[in-house]
């Protein structure tokens, strides 16, 4: 596939995306570009020599006019939270590093479909739609992708089936207000309740499904990774190519990524995750799959929650 994609942050999240795409199909060109050109040399210089085991692709540690006519530029960059450091203090720093990147990236690569992942995810797509000026079917966050992805390895562990057959989705922010809509919940085209029976039937001491304990799995997974580790950047990398390679194919896909809401579920201006449809043009459209009204009013309060952080931050 020839396609040219540029991470902007050479991180632990920017790196191993870069690795992670320098070992799939998906771009003949990337770009890695950090403040920390070092940095970006060396991860670019430990990654490209290992890419003779595959077909040929040109990666290189640039500076925002190599990414010239990119397809997708991925932004990661951005601090982790520091000790006694408020979570307005530090949403206020990452803006501020989105201020700086923003006018330089937008210039170069007017045309490129956005992706953000810096955090928080979903007021830094705020900032950097508010920020460039481009068409916002041109700007996505990863969003809840990755908590969705944590969501059915869960429910893949306790049912016993393969995540492919799972269709569950968690929406509003990346973070503690996310929530599960679990009337959208599906295995096998099963709601979560009837294959909860059908499971039953054949393994007698199968536990009902503690829907409490999936969402506090989901809401804790990266912190529990962070405290084991020190960050977390696999999941997200491998989350954030599949993005790219969405973006690029022939045909749309529906996500739950964070996206511009312009009065769909009586939400307005402000990004967050539902359920969106995504490919070669961008961001299609908004699908406002039925929600109950306990499931809307958590995507209030999630929206809420966010506007609240907004409000507090200089753009």
């Amino acid at each position: 596939m020839s396609s040219k994609i540029t991470i902007i942050g050479a991180g632990s999240v920017g790196a191993t995306i870069a690795y992670t795409l320098s070992q799939r199909s998906i771009a003949s060109e990337i770009v890695l570009i950090d403040i920390n050109k070092d940095k970006a040399e060396g991860e670019v210089m430990d990654i490209e020599q290992g890419t003779s085991f595959r077909e040929p692709i040109s990666i290189v540690a640039g500076d925002y006019p190599d990414a010239a006519d990119s397809d997708i530029v991925i932004i990661t960059s951005g601090i982790a939270r520091k000790p006694g450091q408020t979570r307005i203090e530090l949403t206020q720093t990452n803006v501020n590093i989105m201020k700086s990147i923003t006018p330089e990236i937008v210039k170069v690569a007017p045309k490129a479909l956005y992706i953000i992942v810096s955090n928080p995810c979903d007021i830094m797509t705020y900032a950097f739609a508010k920020l460039s000026g481009l068409p916002e079917n041109q700007i996505l966050g990863s969003g809840t992708a990755l908590d969705t992805a944590r969501l059915r390895c869960r429910l893949s562990q306790h049912y016993g089936v393969s995540e492919k057959n799972i269709h569950a989705y968690v929406f509003g922010e990346h973070g503690d207000t996310s929530f599960v809509p679990w009337s959208r919940a599906f295995v096998a085209g099963a709601t979560l309740d009837e294959f909860d029976k059908i499971v039953h039937e054949d393994q007698k001491d199968l536990q009902p499904l503690d829907r409490e304990e999936v969402l506090e799995y989901v809401h804790t997974s990266g912190s529990t990774v962070i405290a084991k580790k020190g960050a977390t950047f696999y999941a997200v990398a491998v989350s954030v190519c599949r993005l790219c390679s969405l973006l690029l194919a022939a045909s749309d896909t529906i996500v739950s990524v964070s996206t511009m809401l312009h009065g769909e579920y009586g939400v307005e201006d402000v990004c967050l995750s539902t359920m969106a449809s995504i490919g070669p043009e961008g961001v299609k459209r908004i699908v406002r799959v039925p929600l109950t009204e306990e499931e809307t009013e958590k995507l209030h309060a999630s929206a809420n929650a966010l506007k609240d952080v907004i409000a507090q931050i200089d753009l």
